[in-house]
């Protein structure tokens, strides 16, 4: 911890000699923030980030299937691919995949580890470049709104539930929730090229639709300081110099002139088929998710604008301003043009809100900050003070309230996380670990199975060997399904006629049952299937036998609080479990030489 030796007014950061003038008048000295330095602050943010890399599940498919799956191909020539890949629709980036699989194979290439480590190597690279765009962010944070809104913001991030979730998820909406955070600070800095630079980063290769995060820098640039030749001259060289290497390694792994960034827009704002294809949901799905994963302070950070205006009638400003160069509502409305477009699409996701993760701790601080300033305000009529006083020396209580709360809130949620739905990742980790599962002598090929749950499949990364294949059965699902990259060696060019845009299923996705070497299953504890094309796999042990069961929570029998928080004590009595199994053919000698034929 360090302690800043600058004066501090209204709360902001002012010339180290006032304070030094000031400390020699009086005894009654209005002492400044203590506030964690750069260096502390990395190291926390690090800690957390570490933890989540290591701790934290893959929360969505998208994940696996678009992200993790074609990296694991472009190491180990094996991998499924989804249409979005497919050269006839080209919507993803192989480039965006290049930036964590270079690295990757370097650890490959140097310690030939198993794909598990490969995995958990990329998930700590994708922690280590949250934890340094949050310190910078940080920085900016406490140079703009002040050193006590930054150190309120800092301890919301560490331990914050959707940073638990987003940090070092392999998703081009963390890329560019790294890169949003880059671009404001750099822009709150007055580092205009950087923060345009940074925004083409997130806008070209992350996710294209975060262009509208960067209206409000657009409109202070352009604008408000009129630096028009600035912002043109240096969103072109930002732009070739993110887009052309783009194109052209793209290009060369699609096999024609491919700009992925236009292509997924076009598809998703210009189409008629669009991502309402993939599900719909309703107003209020952000506002319950985003208090789920970060409860009161996704309340006050809502409240933002009503506090601030709130605080502007009863507060008296000493200064014009109270930020250092930006109005709030310039420097806030990134999060909430974000939250409105998003709300008011029918399809949403979690991970579309990742992006403004850190805007939501940051408006969170503001709001406790003006609270805190109202308190102060109000006391000051009641209690007349003989000597200057600092609205913090009497109102500190309240952030360290809300930041208790917030705290075990956040440990609640992430406890809860971890305890009911982490039992995928650990079934699959017995691939890499369990002396019960053992190489087959022959170089058999080994095919795992799995139906209803297939969109918890953590991907082959959790494979030892590329001998190993995840294959769908039948199930209620009626979507499509990727298939596996074909092994010709121009293999990302190849256009197959069982992909759609239209996400229809195609039969060519199924596998056959009773060639399935080992099952992945989810057994509810019940002896009634979910349907025909869903039995309970588990209850068939002439069948199979359980090398593994790991807990999972029922969700349809649990209290939805209890499933949501885990709280001692009390947890274990409102939710029930099942359990996820990992299950071994028992293989006749007669089915054994069937499939080998087969």
């Amino acid at each position: 911890m360090t302690k800043r030796k600058d004066s501090v007014r209204g709360g902001k950061l002012s010339g180290s000699s006032s304070f030094r003038r000031q400390s020699t008048a009086s005894t009654n000295v209005v002492r400044p923030p203590i506030f964690p330095s750069t260096d502390v602050a990395f190291k926390a943010l690090l800690s957390a980030r570490i933890c989540a890399a290591i701790w934290s599940q893959i929360s969505d498919c998208d994940e696996t299937y678009n992200y993790w799956e074609p990296l694991h191909y472009l190491l180990y020539n094996k991998g499924l691919q989804t249409w979005e890949y497919s050269p006839e629709f080209a919507l993803r980036s192989y480039t965006y995949l290049l930036i964590h699989g270079v690295p990757a194979y370097l650890y490959k290439q140097i310690f030939e580890p198993n794909p598990m480590l490969i995995f958990y190597f990329v998930r700590l690279l994708l922690g280590l470049g949250c934890a340094v765009a949050e310190v910078y962010f940080y920085k900016g944070v406490c140079r703009e709104f002040g050193v006590h809104i930054g150190r309120a913001w800092l301890v919301f991030q560490l331990f914050s539930a959707g940073m638990f979730i987003s940090s070092a998820a392999l998703l081009p909406s963390s890329f560019s929730m790294y890169l949003t955070m880059s671009a404001l600070s750099a822009w709150w800095h007055q580092k205009y090229k950087l923060a345009i630079f940074f925004t083409a980063i997130s806008v070209l290769l992350g996710w294209p639709f975060v262009g509208l995060i960067s209206l409000p820098i657009v409109y202070d640039i352009v604008i408000r300081r009129r630096k028009i030749r600035t912002f043109v001259f240096w969103s072109i060289i930002s732009g070739v110099t993110v887009l052309m290497p783009m194109i052209l390694l793209d290009s060369s792994y699609y096999g024609s002139r491919v700009m992925a960034p236009i292509n997924i827009v076009l598809y998703n704002v210009f189409s008629s088929k669009g991502p309402e294809l993939y599900g719909t949901e309703p107003f209020s799905y952000y506002i319950f998710n985003g208090f789920l994963n970060y409860n009161i302070i996704w309340i006050l950070s809502l409240l933002t604008p009503v506090a601030l205006l709130t605080g502007y009638l009863i507060v008296p400003a000493k200064t014009k301003q109270p930020t250092l160069t930006l109005p709030y509502y310039v420097s806030l409305s990134p999060f909430y043009l974000w939250l409105a477009v998003m709300m008011i699409q029918p399809h949403k996701e979690e991970r579309f809100l990742y992006p403004v993760y850190p805007l939501v701790s940051l408006c969170g601080a503001i709001t406790i900050d003006v609270c805190q300033r109202i308190f102060f305000r109000i006391k000051s009529a009641l209690v007349k003070f003989t000597t200057p006083t600092h609205y913090l020396n009497h109102t500190t209580f309240i952030t360290v309230i809300v930041v208790i709360l917030s705290v075990v809130l956040n440990l609640s949620r992430i406890l809860a996380l971890y305890r009911n739905y982490h039992a995928p990742m650990d079934i699959f980790m017995e691939f890499s670990t369990s002396r019960d599962i053992l190489e087959d002598p022959n170089d058999k090929k080994i095919d795992v199975c799995i139906g209803k749950d297939w969109y918890r499949y953590p991907s082959s990364f959790f494979f030892p060997s590329t001998k190993y294949s995840i294959r769908f059965l039948k199930s209620d699902f009626r979507g499509i399904l990727p298939a596996y990259y074909s092994h010709e060696e121009n293999a990302t060019q190849i256009t197959h006629d069982y992909f759609n845009d239209l996400n229809q299923e195609n039969p060519l996705m199924y596998f056959k049952y009773e060639y399935c070497d080992f099952l992945i299953d989810f057994d509810l504890k019940t002896k009634k299937a979910n349907s025909p094309l869903e039995p309970n796999y588990s209850l068939r042990t002439d069948e199979w036998k359980k090398i593994r069961e790991v807990p999972f929570l029922n969700p349809q029998a649990s209290h939805p609080i209890y499933r949501a928080f885990y709280i001692p004590f009390k947890s274990y009595k409102h939710t029930k479990f099942g359990s996820f199994n990992l299950l071994q053919k028992i293989t006749s000698t007669t089915e054994a030489v069937v499939k080998s034929v087969n």
